[in-house]
């Protein structure tokens, strides 16, 4: 069976590319693409430590996939799955990213929900056996969808984390992992010496420091409409971008089109009038939870949570051909089409 962590990093977001990295100076440039979670991953240093730097980072992701990939015997994530209520230690990292999603889940009424999984499984998600359950399939699921299913505790007897899921329930980082362990990786560049660098993984794009001229990054946003086209790009300095969208992993059946984000009142795939939602701020893992809840809550109340909060920028694609930005994107955001209707939100 195929990673449905894979999926849902990979497919479940808009594959946001760093491009024009081109003309960065006389600064020695290494790059390397590994691959991990059964996914390519980019990585790009600049200066003297670039090696290293991007030998830490791709062990950054090789220790993380052995932690948390949810179809991995080994993992954690496995463990708890399979544990029948029973409490299973993780480390501070994966107890950092089920913190975070649960975090955004009571922020935004339950838009985020890792245990969604099982219902990503019923649909195909995981293997490709795409699948439309009948409502009855949809609510047995259901039963064990919630985020007051899963525990976290601090492990008194060991260094660590115990975490549990209610028998029934089972959990995926999906929505959390790739800006999580980007995030991780790029802080693995920074420790061996590195001041400038990318990696993108799937729809997650994480930047170190500013390009060796001094200029900034482009991180190209795709075109949810023409995947093999980009509607503009984002000019940023050091920070995390991450994009869910509905245009991959997708399929028709009885015509209509199914997704793979899923909305955890229904079990059904969001149908919250966006295609795609572009997340920008320091906090890949913050960037990753919330394209992926705010995606599910739709325009209105992403705008309402966005002006409540302050701490990141977004630009959301609707299904009607808009491209709303918030306005701390206005000199950062450049269009390349002519398709959409664009408007700059206070």
């Amino acid at each position: 069976m195929r990673s449905v962590f894979t999926k849902s990093i990979i497919l479940a977001v808009c594959l946001a590319l760093c491009f024009s990295l081109a003309g960065c100076g006389s600064a020695k440039m290494e790059t390397k693409q590994i691959t991990a979670f059964n996914a390519p991953i980019d990585i790009t240093a600049y200066g003297r430590h670039a090696a290293q730097g991007i030998s830490d980072a791709a062990a950054a992701y090789t220790s993380l996939e052995a932690m948390i990939d949810p179809e991995l015997e080994t993992s954690k994530i496995w463990a708890i799955n399979h544990a029948g209520g029973a409490a299973v230690t993780v480390n501070a990292q994966v107890a950092g990213m089920i913190q975070a999603a649960q975090q955004v889940s009571k922020q935004t009424d339950g838009a985020l929900d890792l245990t969604v999984y099982p219902l990503v499984k019923l649909w195909g998600f995981v293997d490709d056996q795409f699948y439309a359950p009948e409502e009855t399939e949809i609510d047995a699921l259901l039963a064990h969808v919630g985020m007051d299913k899963l525990s976290i505790a601090p492990d008194q007897e060991n260094s660590g984390y115990l975490v549990s899921v209610q028998d029934g329930a089972e959990i995926s980082l999906a929505s959390v992992a790739g800006g999580a362990v980007t995030g991780f990786a790029v802080s693995a560049m920074r420790a061996a010496g590195v001041n400038s660098g990318v990696i993108s993984m799937g729809g997650c794009v994480q930047t170190l420091g500013q390009k060796p001229d001094g200029s900034q990054w482009n991180i190209a946003i795709m075109d949810p409409n023409n995947p093999n086209d980009y509607l503009g790009y984002l000019s940023v300095g050091e920070t995390a971008v991450c994009t869910s969208t509905s245009t991959d992993h997708s399929f028709t059946q009885r015509g209509s089109l199914y997704h793979h984000i899923i909305n955890p009142e229904s079990g059904e795939p969001s149908n919250s009038g966006l295609r795609s939602v572009v997340i920008v701020c320091p906090d890949g893992q913050l960037a990753d939870c919330l394209s992926t809840a705010l995606f599910v809550r739709g325009e209105r109340e992403a705008l309402k949570y966005w002006r409540s909060s302050h701490a990141f920028e977004m630009v959301l694609i609707t299904n009607d051909w808009r491209i709303v930005v918030t306005d701390g994107l206005y000199s950062a955001f450049h269009s390349n089409t002519d398709s959409y209707t664009i408007s700059f939100v206070k």
